[in-house]
């Protein structure tokens, strides 16, 4: 070989590897950044033309694709779309977005897991077209229902959980949304109904069991408090605390009185009758025997700050990084800058009536493939004892007495034919209309627990200071009835 020969060899050669490099860049390292990308006509198409399987509820399909006639496309169906939206979410091939289920579970539902290898390789030697498995959910369509139905249109969420694995039974958020709107194959009506939701002042897209803006817990975090003060050995539930009506915030001026300006009994009430009433006085001078570390490493043992996936993303609940005297004292009463969601408030519940050991949440029971037969299913999952059992037995005799004792705040759900350990709370909002939000944790039956929840509501302008007795107590009585086995 001549040596002119041997430089243009040279240059083709690095021309082919120039050529190689740019494909395996595009191809590979750039692949998922490229299918993602909205302006892929290819993914978008593609995503449209996938028979992606189907979101099971108790047997029954609620998020189902069936083929347009006349075409290689699939129309993606939500046959009772509000009502399990919250966990759903909604799959748009138009506009290449999903959420929720839809997103979490994509490569089940598209048929690209893992899990559908079998599946896969089966299709190659039959020539059939690829189709997604599906995921069987772990939820209980009657609780899902009441959620909603007696939610109504007030704002708010409700979550129940499997007392013993951490099973998701119930998830919704009000007001929800129809999915099937953002469904649709015509793009300009999808992102018109898209559009609409997003500028809806009453936020349909906040899943507000799981995410949002978070709620400030009001008296539902004394359970925290109470862990607090009985772990550190500074009162017992039989040990009398200082009640007064009205108590001052350390190191201030300010007053925090009790709810309604009420007496707290006798103003030197037991520390499971400051609880059952839920005097706001008691745990505001009691945490002078707390620090800020005693509250932040108890809340970060139960899950506080840290990253959750149900598979769908969870907004970490918010304790606040340091706080003064008086910062402390509000905390203690679930008001200063204390966030949490829902699904918080029913996983600290579940690990009172667990003996003290939390149990990761789960949505997806079942990963099934296109024949439905299952190919995978969840195993319950520890995140560890954030309490031990003792503490756990002492907190739901306290949470009884919420019940039973005749000075508890939720008397009216006596009458249920099984006892329920309960804490309920109101919370400032700090708005301008002095709203407020209701709450009630707990779980039941309490000697013998299968259901863990929270339920929280929202002050609106019919009923803008609305209690967790009265607004979130007929929820949870409904929820209990229907759930209760």
């Amino acid at each position: 070989m001549n040596n002119q020969l041997r430089k243009l060899f040279v240059v083709v050669l690095l021309m082919f590897c120039a050529l190689g490099l740019a494909v395996t860049h595009n191809h590979v390292l750039r692949a998922p950044q490229l299918n993602a990308d909205s302006r892929n006509a290819r993914s978008i198409l593609h995503a449209a033309e996938t028979d992606r399987g189907p979101i099971i509820v108790d047997g029954i399909a609620v998020a189902s694709s069936s083929k347009i006639e006349d075409t290689r496309r699939y129309q993606r169906t939500y046959s009772e779309g509000p009502l399990y939206a919250p966990v759903t979410g909604y799959f748009s091939s138009t506009f290449s977005q999903s959420t929720g289920i839809e997103a979490a579970a994509s490569q089940v539902l598209s048929g690209d897991s893992s899990a559908l290898l079998i599946q896969r390789i089966r299709n190659l030697f039959t020539g059939n077209t690829r189709q997604g498995g599906g995921v069987a959910l772990t939820l209980d369509p009657q609780l899902q229902r009441i959620a909603a139905e007696k939610l109504g249109s007030r704002k708010g969420a409700v979550v129940a959980l499997d007392a013993q694995t951490g099973a998701i039974r119930a998830l919704y958020s009000s007001p929800s949304y129809d999915p099937n709107t953002l469904a649709v194959q015509d793009g300009a009506a999808a992102e018109a109904a898209y559009e609409a939701l997003v500028a809806d002042p009453s936020r349909p897209l906040y899943n507000r069991a799981i995410a949002g803006d978070l709620y400030r817990p009001g008296s539902s975090f004394k359970v925290l408090t109470t862990i607090a003060l009985l772990q550190k050995g500074v009162a017992q539930p039989d040990t009398h605390m200082d009640s007064p009506t009205e108590a001052t915030l350390p190191t201030t001026r300010t007053s925090i009185e009790n709810y309604g300006h009420s007496a707290c009994g006798n103003g030197n009430p037991t520390l499971a009758e400051a609880f059952a009433r839920s005097c706001n006085t008691t745990f505001v001078l009691a945490s002078a025997s707390l620090t800020h570390d005693d509250l932040a490493g108890l809340t970060q043992k139960f899950g506080f700050g840290d990253s959750l996936e149900i598979p769908l993303k969870v907004t970490p609940s918010i304790f606040p990084e340091k706080t003064d005297p008086a910062q402390l004292a509000l905390t203690t009463i679930g008001q200063f800058d204390v966030k949490v969601t829902p699904l918080q408030m029913a996983q600290i519940a579940q690990a009172i009536a667990n003996n003290g050991e939390m149990m990761k949440p789960y949505l997806i029971n079942e990963i099934l493939d296109a024949d439905l037969q299952t190919q995978s299913k969840t195993s319950p999952t520890s995140l560890g004892a954030p309490i031990s059992a003792e503490v756990a037995h002492a907190l739901t005799r306290m949470m009884r007495d919420v019940v039973e004792a005749p000075y508890g705040t939720a008397r009216s759900l006596l009458g249920l034919p099984f006892p329920i350990a309960v804490k309920t709370g109101t919370a400032e909002n700090g708005d301008e209309h002095k709203r407020t939000t209701a709450s009630v944790m707990g779980f039941a039956p309490a000697d013998n627990p299968q259901i863990a929840f929270a339920i929280f509501v929202e002050g609106d302008d019919a009923d803008p200071q609305p209690t967790g007795e009265s607004a979130a107590g007929p929820i949870l009585r409904a929820l209990l009835e229907a759930g209760i086995k």
